[in-house]
Parts: structure tokens; C-alpha cells; sequence
């Protein structure tokens, strides 16, 4: 039973067409929030056709998070159609080639920044400066525990994770006073489609879930319901932290 209620509230979902994304804008709809997309990937629109489809309100704004023109316009055209922006989850990001770090190219490196440190760091910008002007807002940046622990042969991904951690904590006490709440997600191994690689890799698989309490990895719905809860009245006080939510991977 879904507890949270946004109806009247408008909740914006970068890399919302699939995985994680897509899970917390579906949450986010069946709550009664009007949901904003914005992501490079056409398969956006199937996710509003399935909001939709269940009698929710979404729209989805082709946006490049590592361009600040589109990411602009995309808050733009969330408050034009739909009044404001309450919400925000910065989600959107890409995985990085496994090697080490000698072995990654500049080029790799640049890539892994831009969208997952520097689209959040876009995104952040264009969504605090409408909610300056509103008031309030929650915002929640989805980083990873490469945020906060190291794996083997994925440095660049590391480093920026690690950023989007500091840049949160950052613009949590930057902003706190003028009722806008920042906080970060450092998921585990959660089943998507930017993870398939390292669930194809068996001894990968294996490492992770040897290790992980609860001898599982995660479903992107179990993700989704933690960015609810942060953004809701019930998480009020919750301001520049990291939620870890890794069935106990971190913990030992």
C-alpha cells in the first residue's frame, strides 16, 4: 500500500526512462504527483504512456544533462506546463567500461564526469534557482557507495560518485535556511540495464552477493521508495546526508 500523497506536487525524474528512473516516476504518479522526465533516451515516452495508462499526468522533455541549455529548458517546461517544481530527482548517468585506471582513456574519464558529476551539478543549479523563488523543495541526487567505498576497475566512476556526494553535502548547507533539502542516494548493486555488464560477469555477481547481507541485490522499486520518503513531510529534518541502501553490502 502506497502511504505517500503529492497530489497537487510536481516531481521531476532525470534518467527516467528506464531502471531506477523509470521505477521512481511511476512511484511518484501512483502518489499523485505530476511527473517531469527529462533523459537522452527516447524509451522515456514509454514510461509516460505507462503513467498515463494509470491515470497519472507525466511529460517527457528530451534532455542532454550534460548540456546547461537543455537542461534549462527542461525545468523551464516542467514549471510552464505544470506550475512549479516541488521535487527533484537527479538520477540520470552512465556506467563506466571496466579497467583500471591506467588503462581507462581521457576521453572515458571526461565522459563519466559530465554526465554523472557534472549533470547533477547542472541540474541542481536550474532546479534551486526556480526553488528559491518558490520557497521550498526537496532534492535528491542519486550518487552510489562508489560514493563512499572503492571497487576495482571502475576509478572514473568512483571519482565522480564521490563528487556527487560532496556536491550534495555542499548545496545541502548552502541552501538549508531557504527551505530547500538536499540529500544523496548511494544505492548497491541494483538490477538495471547500466548494471547488466557486471551481472554478466559471474565472479562480479558472485562477490556482490556473497557479500551483501541480505544475499541479494536489489530491484530498482526498492530504490524508489527511499527518494519518496526524502522528498516527503515525513523526511523534514533529513538534510546533506547519504542513504545507503545496499542490504548490508557497506556495513561490514
Amino acid at each position: 500500500m502506497n502511504t505517500f500523497d503529492f497530489s497537487g506536487k510536481v516531481a521531476l525524474i532525470t534518467g527516467g526512462s528506464r531502471g531506477i528512473g523509470r521505477a521512481t516516476a511511476l512511484l511518484f504518479a501512483q502518489s499523485g504527483a505530476k511527473v517531469v522526465i527529462g533523459d537522452v533516451d527516447p524509451a522515456g515516452d514509454e514510461t509516460i504512456k505507462a503513467i498515463k495508462g494509470d491515470g497519472g499526468e507525466a511529460i517527457f522533455v528530451k534532455t542532454d544533462v550534460t548540456n546547461d541549455g537543455d537542461v534549462k529548458n527542461l525545468i523551464a517546461t516542467a514549471v510552464e506546463i505544470y506550475g512549479g517544481l516541488h521535487f527533484a530527482f537527479n538520477n540520470a548517468g552512465i556506467g563506466p567500461p571496466m579497467g583500471t585506471l591506467a588503462e581507462t582513456d581521457e576521453s572515458t574519464f571526461d565522459r563519466i564526469l559530465a554526465v554523472d558529476l557534472k549533470g547533477v551539478f547542472l541540474c541542481m543549479k536550474h532546479e534551486i534557482a526556480h526553488m528559491l523563488q518558490s520557497g521550498s523543495g526537496a532534492i535528491v541526487n542519486n550518487a552510489s557507495i562508489a560514493g563512499l567505498v572503492a571497487e576495482p576497475g571502475i576509478s572514473a566512476y568512483i571519482a565522480a560518485k564521490h563528487g556527487v556526494i560532496g556536491l550534495s553535502k555542499a548545496a545541502a548547507v548552502e541552501y538549508a535556511s531557504t527551505g530547500i533539502r538536499i540529500n544523496a542516494l548511494a544505492p548497491g548493486l541494483v538490477n538495471t540495464a547500466m548494471t547488466k555488464a557486471w551481472f554478466d560477469d559471474p565472479n562480479m555477481s558472485a562477490h556482490f552477493i556473497a557479500n551483501t547481507p541480505l544475499g541479494r541485490v536489489s530491484q530498482p522499486a526498492e530504490i524508489a521508495g527511499m527518494v519518496l520518503f526524502l522528498c516527503s513531510d515525513l523526511a523534514s529534518f533529513a538534510v546533506g546526508q547519504t542513504f545507503v541502501i545496499d542490504g548490508g553490502y557497506t556495513t561490514h
